[in-house]
């Protein structure tokens, strides 16, 4: 198995997986006022602000995942394998634990997370950069 392969299978767990710190969330805080999720589509503005972010972090990394996840597997079905690709694939996987834990436990701000979140897309264009031009 190559290491891009890898990292998009430690990638997928993460994105499979981050939805629990916000259900941890939701269920253990005190719900705010006529939240009933069944009704119509949640409002989480009572909830406490980790839980908000948690939700985001979640959110964000599905932004990126599906870009990152079709590239790696072009890249594999073509056998780009660089050492580019590679690196970038680690550092992707790097970046995106640290995006989730810096706005989980709100450590990082601005504009430490959007950097963060940008440095992941250019890590997903340098993978397609090298399978345009090798593939």
């Amino acid at each position: 198995m190559t290491t891009e392969l890898m990292m998009l299978i430690l990638t997928t767990i993460l994105a499979a997986s981050l939805w629990i710190p916000f259900i941890i969330g939701v269920n253990t805080s005190e719900a705010p006022e006529g939240f009933d999720p069944f009704v119509k589509p949640p409002n989480f503005e009572g909830f406490p602000l980790w839980v908000q972010r948690a939700r985001r972090a979640h959110l964000n990394l599905i932004e990126q995942f599906v870009p990152f996840a079709v590239i790696v597997l072009i890249a594999h079905t073509l056998s780009v394998s660089t050492p580019v690709t590679v690196w970038a694939c680690i550092a992707f996987f790097a970046l995106r634990i640290a995006h989730a834990v810096g706005m989980i436990t709100a450590i990082t701000r601005m504009p430490a997370r959007p950097i963060i979140f940008t440095l992941g897309w250019v890590m997903i264009l340098l993978v397609a950069w090298q399978v345009i031009a090798h593939g």
